[in-house]
């Protein structure tokens, strides 16, 4: 498989700000440098993909209303490969515009989709199993999702419950899917951890543009018809007037029910490279170093004295002192100031009418 055939498509629309004060409906977290690393969330999905897929064969599919600030957070893919959605319809109908896009353009193209907004800590391993995962799609008519090896009993992380009893002959590390599982209650999730067959889905998605446009056609034809029609428009100035008048046609639904649940060929790659996918403020504390008291901060001088379990964000401010809190978000952006406790992360919205 020549690596000009690998494809990357990197799905950012989502509207959320689940980590505010920094992101907003205006600028969402996939946009905002979350690590105070320098990058954003975007970015660093980007760039951790390199060596695997080619600039030129990276794809974005995002809310119309972000579509700028793609291009100026990644400037090196083409324009002509960020899709602006004029309505949300969830990942299906997303996954199902950029694939038909891509085989008009390279009917041989091999597809890896990830969410923009997650991490990965051991990125050299990381590439090792997308490589390895895209010579395996790219050779067969298999649909493959990433499974991440779960460390603890995670409640708001759908399952994947995988078949290791004989693994793939092609490829020793990839499986059968035996099923899929929603988000579990806690003693449900601890049950799938004391096994060694459940993993979590991280909703990385790996297969050729041929196998995955034949999916739709068998299990969503309703969604098919409509990108078969427009087939001949796809990659023309016309595109854009033609998706805005089509796209809210499509079912509200997510690939994970519209293909994976369904689909015959599903396989699982049980993978440990360090990934979160970043969803709370707890979950940013819980995937940075910490202190000794588990602090994580993130910003220039924050100094700590009788403080405990708590996520400071302050990168704009030049000196910040916190004293005598355990277990608390304290974050700034922009004149906005949060300190909240994590527990009562979930009522930010009620707190803020924003976050």
């Amino acid at each position: 498989m020549a690596q000009t055939d690998n494809h990357l498509v990197i799905m950012a629309g989502g509207v959320g700000s689940r980590f505010w004060p920094m992101s907003t409906a205006e600028c969402p977290k996939q946009f905002i440098d979350v690590l105070g690393v320098g990058r954003s969330l975007i970015q660093l999905t980007y760039n951790r993909f390199a060596d695997v897929v080619p600039s030129k064969n990276v794809w974005v599919v995002t809310n119309q209303k972000y579509v700028g600030l793609v291009h100026e957070q990644l400037p090196d893919i083409p324009f002509n490969h960020i899709l602006s959605e004029p309505c949300r319809r969830n990942t299906a109908p997303c996954v199902a515009y950029v694939s038909w896009r891509i085989k008009k353009e390279n009917p041989k193209a091999n597809i890896v989709v990830s969410p923009s907004d997650h991490i990965v800590t051991d990125e050299k391993e990381f590439r090792r199993v997308v490589g390895n995962c895209l010579k395996f799609t790219a050779e067969t008519d298999a649909i493959v999702t990433l499974g991440m090896k779960p460390t603890r009993p995670e409640t708001g992380y759908g399952y994947i419950q995988a078949d290791l009893t004989a693994a793939s002959a092609r490829n020793r590390e990839i499986f059968r899917v035996d099923q899929f599982r929603e988000k579990p209650d806690l003693e449900t999730a601890e049950r799938y951890i004391r096994q060694n067959n459940f993993f979590w889905n991280a909703g990385i998605f790996i297969w050729s543009a041929s196998t995955i446009i034949n999916a739709f056609r068998i299990y969503q034809p309703g969604v098919a018809r409509i990108f078969e029609r427009i087939m001949d428009v796809l990659g023309t100035d016309d595109e854009q007037r033609v998706i805005d008048e089509v796209y809210p046609e499509c079912e509200n639904i997510s690939v994970d029910y519209a293909i994976m649940e369904k689909a015959e060929e599903i396989f699982v790659c049980p993978a440990d490279f360090g990934w979160s996918d970043l969803g709370t403020w707890g979950s940013l504390l819980a995937q940075t170093q910490h202190d000794i008291y588990g602090n994580t901060v993130i910003g220039k001088d924050v100094r700590l004295f009788d403080s405990r379990n708590c996520i400071v964000h302050t990168t704009e401010e030049k000196k910040v002192v916190i004293q005598g809190l355990d277990g608390y978000i304290v974050a700034e952006q922009n004149g906005k100031l949060l300190i909240c406790r994590l527990s009562e992360e979930q009522r930010l919205k009620q707190f803020t009418g924003e976050g």
